[in-house]
């Protein structure tokens, strides 16, 4: 099945109604590719105020969310808390909730199940670390990662994966074009990690590259230029 370009900007634990509403207000008034489905990962704390104030053209996504519906589980979201304020994706899998937060792929595929079973679009992340990658198991960590998601996804028309060379981020090494991109059997694979206005085209002509989740870029006008990348 062939879809549309893909560009998710993931905001992190970043902005203020302030500095949000600036953004958005850049982007409802920008000239963008209508070929791109463009999703915005925000705050939760701001979802509701993100989904009022972007144009209906973008899709917003919640960072993360949890594996049951309700409970006893302070901090954290459900999928249909997020169905409640009109946002339609989460963001899963993410290397900081790999790495910081310490989630293991099974509750990563558990989350992935929930939330699809709730009628949310997942945006499910993978990606190996640099001691991985220089011990030569990057094949073995990212099959581990992608068989879980793999394991409890039924429809992948509302599923994008997105691969994030974790190595690359904050260690002085670059990834060359070639070395960021993973072929992977899913109907929409994005790369994440590093994608900036500069980067974008170069980025986007990698043939089995169908879409970026942007970090930090995604919080800049230069966004614009990077939804824009296909055109």
């Amino acid at each position: 099945m062939t879809r549309k370009f893909f560009v998710g900007g993931n905001w992190k634990m970043n902005g203020d109604k302030k500095s949000l509403g600036e953004l958005i207000q850049t982007m409802n008034g920008a000239k963008v590719d209508s070929n791109v489905d463009v999703v915005c990962g925000s705050p939760s704390i701001y979802l509701d105020f993100v989904r009022s104030k972007l144009d209906a053209k973008f899709g917003v996504a919640a960072q993360n969310c949890y594996k049951t519906a309700k409970g006893a589980f302070t901090g954290e979201i459900s999928p249909a808390m997020i169905k409640d304020c009109g946002v339609n994706w989460v963001i899963l899998g993410h290397s900081e909730r790999r790495h910081v937060f310490g989630e293991s792929d099974e509750l990563i595929g558990q989350k992935t199940a929930h939330a699809l079973e709730n009628g949310l679009g997942v945006i499910a992340c993978i990606g190996e670390k640099l001691d991985e990658r220089e011990g030569g198991i990057t094949e073995k960590v990212v099959f581990a990662q992608t068989k879980v998601i793999a394991d409890n996804v039924k429809d992948w028309s509302k599923v994008v994966l997105a691969y994030e060379p974790v190595w690359a981020i904050g260690t002085g090494k670059t990834a060359s074009p070639q070395q960021k991109v993973l072929a992977l059997l899913t109907d929409l694979f994005c790369f994440s990690g590093s994608v900036t206005g500069g980067t974008c085209k170069e980025l986007a002509a990698q043939k089995d590259v169908d879409g970026f989740l942007v970090g930090g870029a995604s919080l800049k006008p230069e966004f614009i230029d990077i939804i824009n990348a296909k055109a």
